[in-house]
């Protein structure tokens, strides 16, 4: 069994939706073959528990206005480090960089296939790892 068409466009659209707010390493995966309760893992990272809820409620602004989704289950708002989106054909993880190193998704669904996404989207990989080099200098005591 294969992602559906519905679930397809619905993770373009999110992974579009999440490259246009600056998300970092947006990847997805077809887990229809291996859970019968999605089709499709969305999963992208930001360095800030701020741009986290902005790719989120970018994410469901999106898919709502244009394709008329609403997620079923919205988890980890609070805290906005770890947030799901469960639309039931496909799950959305937006995770602060610092979870998405610790809890390594990627690693727990290395074996499915990946799916192809927007350029936009393929063009944020790299990224979290460019940001802290960028963002973290010489430590102290070191020298330069």
């Amino acid at each position: 069994m294969t992602a559906t068409d519905r679930s397809i466009e619905l993770i373009n659209a999110a992974a579009q939706a999440a490259a246009d707010k600056l998300a970092h390493d947006i990847i997805a995966y077809d887990v229809s073959d291996v859970l019968s309760i999605t089709d499709a893992f969305l999963l992208a990272s930001a360095p800030s528990d701020r741009q986290v809820k902005s790719i989120v409620d970018e994410i469901e602004e999106r898919l709502n206005k244009d394709l008329g989704a609403k997620p079923v289950r919205r988890e980890g708002d609070r805290e906005a480090r770890w947030v799901l989106l469960d639309y039931v054909d496909i799950v959305v993880h937006v995770q602060h960089s610092e979870e998405r190193v610790f809890y390594a998704l990627e690693r727990l669904w290395k074996d499915c296939p990946e799916l192809d996404l927007p350029e936009d989207a393929k063009a944020t990989r790299g990224k979290a790892a460019a940001h802290a080099e960028a963002t973290t200098g010489p430590e102290d005591g070191e020298l330069s």
